[in-house]
């Protein structure tokens, strides 16, 4: 037999296991402070609620304290400055107009009333008010520039605009204008684009009427009349033009009247009869 085992344990021994944990058992776990499990207040509430506190309480105090220091801020106008080239207007009317409000002080003067009472003034076409710290008042005037006669008590400005001066005998030399009174705006352009059409023939505009039922008269400044009708006074003075330089150039001295209220002509009516034609129709292809 002589065999040997290796390896083998003493006899009456066990091997040796690690201990384990009996059956069931679990960790202990570790408990949070309590502070830890409250729950945490939440800041959103007061912030909404204190912004417009804070809010208000900074308007109250800002009011509280310019009623405090305005009194010693605030001071009597010491300087008007009148700014704008016055052609039309003097100096003093507008100092009249300016004196009753210049009484209040820097802060108390109204200015929107100031800026409405200039602007009352006939030649006034508009005014600017401002404050200039401390104690300075500055006006900005812009006049009225008249570009023609409405009717017989009023002038028109370059916006079509009517204004009433007091008086009217320095601006007979402007053309007149006629028309509805809502119309102003639009007798005026007119007047603007007949103008340079005619311009190169020599003729200016002394008068222009736009009459209840739409017909256009105009008179030259050398006394023709011109009976354009309601519509397409564009092509009619062009054709005007036209028949004037071929024809009429030479007689115009004799010429009174000349109706195109013709589809393709005109009419010519003259100052002195003439044996052979008093009055002359010509027609003209468009």
């Amino acid at each position: 037999m002589g065999a040997m085992l290796r390896h083998s344990q003493p006899l009456g021994r066990t091997p040796l296991r690690k201990p384990t944990a009996p059956r069931g058992a679990s960790r202990p776990v570790v408990r949070e402070p309590l502070s830890a499990r409250l729950p945490r207040p939440s800041l959103a509430g007061i912030k909404r609620f204190a912004w417009p506190v804070l809010l208000a309480g900074l308007v109250i105090g800002g009011y509280e304290l310019g009623k405090y220091l305005l009194p010693s801020a605030d001071r009597p106008i010491s300087k008007i400055s009148v700014q704008g080239e016055l052609a039309y207007v003097t100096r003093d009317s507008v100092q009249a107009h300016i004196a009753p409000f210049v009484e209040a002080s820097f802060f108390t003067v109204d200015l929107d009333g100031l800026r409405h009472d200039l602007e009352q003034m006939p030649w006034i076409a508009h005014a600017q008010v401002r404050r200039v710290w401390p104690d300075q008042i500055v006006i900005r005037l812009d006049e009225q520039l008249p570009i023609a006669r409405w009717g017989e008590e009023s002038l028109l400005n370059n916006k079509g605009q009517a204004f009433a001066p007091n008086e009217l005998t320095n601006y007979e030399h402007l053309p007149q204008l006629q028309g509805p009174k809502r119309a102003q705006q639009r007798v005026m352009q007119q007047y603007q684009m007949l103008s340079q059409m005619l311009r190169p023939l020599g003729f200016s505009i002394a008068r222009l009427e736009l009459r209840d039922r739409g017909s256009w008269f105009l008179t030259t400044d050398r006394g023709i009349e011109l009976l354009l009708g309601r519509d397409r006074l564009v092509d009619k003075i062009r054709r005007f033009g036209a028949i004037y330089e071929k024809a009429l150039k030479d007689q115009v001295d004799n010429i009174a009247r000349v109706d195109l209220r013709y589809p393709n002509g005109l009419a010519v009516g003259w100052r002195e009869p003439i044996p052979a034609a008093p009055e002359t129709t010509v027609a003209a292809k468009n």
